[in-house]
Order: C-alpha cells, then sequence, then structure tokens
C-alpha cells in the first residue's frame, strides 16, 4: 500500500509518518517542501495543475494530510489550513480518484462548548477565531469533495515533541530554562480554562487505522482524550514530572484569546471507536512523562507544586 503523508516534518506529521513507515506492507511516501521530499508540494502556493501531476506520478493508494498552519496570521492560515484542504481535493479528483484521504482536522472547529457536555460530530460548529474558523473551512472542502475521505478532528496533542507554539511544549520549555531552583517563577497566562488533550501517539494510530480501513468511513470522527482536564492540572502534573520546586504564577489577562473565549472543550470519541475500533491507549500522565524525557530533561520531581 502506497500511503502519501503531507506536512510529515510537523509535530503530528512526524509521529505519522514514523508510524506508516513501520507498518508492514507499507511504502510511505512524503511531500512537501523540503529538498528530501517523495513529492514536492506547498499546499499554499501550488497550482491546481502542477500538485495534479505531481500526485499523478506516485499513485497513492491513500493520502494522509497534516501539514497545517497554528500560530499564524489569518493569511497564512487560511492559504494554508482552507485553501490547502481544497487545492489538494482538487487535484486527488483528477490524479487519484479511488484513493483514501484522511485530513487532520481540529476540536477548535467546535467553539465554545457547554461545562460538562462532551461535542459529537453532529453538533453545531462555531469557531472562534481565525484558526478555528480557517480549519473548519478546510473540513468543508474535504467532506464536500467526493472523495473517499474523513476528517479527524483531533483535540489538543500532548506528548513527546511537543513544540513550544502549543502550550504543554511551552512550559516545558519554561520549567527546563528554571531548572530545579526553589525561587524560581515561572509566570504564564490565566490557566482555568478546561481542555481535551489527547497523546500525539494515539491521534498518529487514528490516522493510521483511517488511512488503512477497509469500506467507507463517517465524513468526521473526532479524536480526542474524552475528558476536559484543567490547563491548570496539566501544568501542575507537567511541574511535578520536571521535578520543579518553584512556582507557577498565573498572571492574570496573559493568556491567549482563544483561551478567553473558550473555556471548556471536550469531545465525544465514541464515533471513532465504532468506526476505527479506537481509544486513546496513553493517559495524560504518560503523556507528560514522555513529553518531558523527549525534552531531555530530568523527570525526577517532588510530590506538588503551588500554583498561585
Amino acid at each position: 500500500m502506497r500511503i502519501l503523508v503531507l506536512g510529515a516534518t510537523g509535530y503530528l506529521g512526524g509521529h505519522v509518518a514514523g508510524r506508516l513507515r513501520a507498518l508492514p506492507g507499507t511504502r510511505l511516501l512524503v511531500g512537501g517542501r523540503s529538498p528530501g521530499a517523495d513529492v514536492t508540494v506547498d499546499l499554499a502556493a501550488d497550482r491546481p495543475q502542477a500538485l495534479t501531476r505531481a500526485l499523478a506520478s506516485v499513485a497513492p493508494d491513500a493520502v494522509v494530510n497534516c501539514a497545517g498552519a497554528t500560530g499564524a496570521d489569518a493569511v497564512t492560515l487560511a492559504e494554508v489550513n482552507a485553501r490547502g484542504p481544497a487545492l489538494l481535493c482538487a487535484a486527488l479528483r483528477e490524479a487519484a480518484p479511488a484513493a483514501r484521504l484522511v485530513h487532520l482536522g481540529s476540536a477548535a472547529e467546535y467553539g465554545p462548548g457547554i461545562p460538562g457536555v462532551r461535542v459529537t460530530e453532529s453538533d453545531p460548529v462555531g469557531p472562534a477565531g481565525p484558526y478555528g474558523a480557517t480549519k473548519l473551512a478546510g473540513t468543508v472542502a474535504v467532506t464536500a469533495s467526493g472523495l473517499d475521505a474523513v476528517v479527524l478532528r483531533v483535540g489538543n496533542p500532548v506528548g513527546p515533541g511537543a513544540p513550544p507554539t502549543g502550550l504543554p511544549g511551552r512550559v516545558a520549555a519554561l520549567l527546563a530554562g528554571a531548572g530545579s531552583d526553589p525561587d524560581a517563577t515561572v509566570r504564564l497566562g490565566d490557566l482555568s480554562a478546561h481542555r481535551d488533550f489527547v497523546d500525539v501517539r494515539d491521534v498518529a494510530r487514528a490516522a493510521q487505522l483511517a488511512a488503512t480501513a477497509v469500506g467507507p468511513l463517517p465524513p468526521l470522527l473526532n479524536i480526542g482524550g474524552g475528558e476536559a482536564i484543567p490547563v491548570r492540572e496539566l501544568v501542575r502534573r507537567l511541574a511535578v514530572v520536571a521535578g520543579f520546586r518553584g512556582r507557577v504564577v498565573e498572571a492574570g489577562g496573559g493568556g491567549s484569546a482563544r483561551s478567553a473565549q473558550v473555556s471548556w472543550q471536550c469531545s465525544d470519541i465514541t464515533a471513532a471507536h465504532a468506526a476505527l475500533g479506537w481509544r486513546p491507549s496513553h493517559g495524560l500522565d504518560a503523556s507528560l512523562k514522555a513529553l518531558w524525557a523527549a525534552a531531555g530533561a530530568r523527570s525526577a520531581g517532588p510530590e506538588g507544586v503551588p500554583v498561585t
């Protein structure tokens, strides 16, 4: 089976590519802008005809699109998250219309949740900002394409290799910089929001199952931990794993605009289990330990850390 992964140099894409590379009977093809890519692809800038020729040259049985932009300006978000999937679908219809397309969407497409309620794939969407809105536009392009396609709406990924552009990776970097100094202070924004964290390795497994599943799949599947965890609790647990002995201070007003607008987020993952046999296999503590170990930092620490 020939599987093309787009965005394989990114956080999610790297884990997806690694898992597929180890899958027996699979030939992994990497698409992107890097010199070593099997297929030269730039979803933000390519013309449809050029991408069609590139896809036809490798004839993939499945394509997993992990390409996406997060902390960028609105124009870049639109180019990568909205135009990119639309372009990919148009090219696939011409070059490989029978290929399975697995597109990584985002739980941010749902927007603010209702405390205590898990959102399902059929619930209304209402993204709170440009990121969620552009991801939703990409999802619409995929689900309306007429292709054999599924969108995996991913919660907040955490685990080994988490980049500093996201909260878990940024907190890990700050804790590593603070070391074990008992007088150290790490300052963060408001940590009162609840998020649905999912291990990046579980996301990769879901992408593998979706790419290789026999028969049609639902157009949308939530991929999350299925539990709303206070961001403050994630920071506390990571501080324990890191052996941080100082203080974590919430400097009110310093959080992201999205955190202020979306105080609760939790996904119902029942459909993913029914369609793929998928459930998360890594708990939050295991994810945080793997994140810290991958950062090359010490993992021993005290029982707790004060959060003020």
